[in-house]
């Protein structure tokens, strides 16, 4: 277990300094009063493999293909009142495969693509630029399995991280919700190729595609009793 990981993240927060790259939160943000606002429900949702079909390093929005069914999930999900936000890896950024101009015109590319066809406006996009570090104690705390993106996402937008979930392709994805204290899908689409397999990597349930995974997820909402919407749990602490 690496023991400077909660003085690290602390010392970020402190600072008040993103854990991910700047080009990633594009929602405006409020500033709210501890108690000025109810605590949300959110699905985080990772791009390549799980939103658009992965297509290494890519970053020309004409080659970008949402996965079987990805829109009518976000549909569903936001219609259920779920905020939305994509959180992805992206060590092509540390290769220098690609540039930050060059993501960001994807990306946007991408959010007003997710407007228009699904009529969705994602409350976050965040990203992490770093490449895998060759030891735990040098990792950055944003790249999945860490569930720094997450939750950088819940301080700023007032997240429920206890009444929220992380849909993945791989178990990084899994191990980073649950981490964030998020319940987990797994999409088994055949991307996990490792199955390191621990506690913290086993997902809540499997889906085939993402709207199987949102299905279940309106449907494990709607069977659990009614909720305080401004309990202190999750995404605040």
């Amino acid at each position: 277990m690496n023991r400077l990981g909660p003085v690290r993240e602390a010392l970020h927060a402190a600072l008040g300094r993103s854990v991910a790259a700047p080009v990633t939160d594009f929602a405006p943000q409020l500033a709210l009063a501890p108690s000025a606002a109810p605590l949300r429900r959110a699905v985080f949702i990772d791009k390549d493999g799980t939103l658009v079909v992965d297509v290494p390093y890519n970053v020309d929005p004409a080659r970008v293909e949402f996965t079987p069914h990805a829109v009518e999930a976000l549909r569903l999900l936001d219609r259920a009142g779920y905020a939305l936000f994509v959180v992805t890896n992206q060590p092509g950024l540390a290769a220098g495969r690609f540039s930050r101009s060059e993501f960001a015109r994807l990306q946007r590319a991408l959010i007003d693509r997710i407007q228009n066809e699904a009529g969705v406006a994602l409350a976050g996009f965040y990203t992490c630029p770093h490449a895998p570090a060759p030891r735990a104690a040098l990792a950055c705390l944003c790249r999945k399995p860490a569930p720094g993106m997450l939750r950088q996402a819940a301080r700023a937008h007032r997240i429920d991280l206890a009444r929220s979930w992380m849909i993945g392709d791989i178990l990084d994805d899994v191990e980073a919700g649950r981490r964030a204290g998020c319940r987990s899908v797994l999409l088994d689409v055949g991307n996990e190729t490792v199955w390191r397999r621990s506690p913290l990597r086993e997902p809540d349930h499997r889906a085939l595609d993402l709207f199987e995974a949102a299905q279940h997820i309106v449907a494990t909402a709607a069977a659990e009793p009614a909720t305080d919407p401004v309990r202190g749990a999750g995404g605040l602490q």
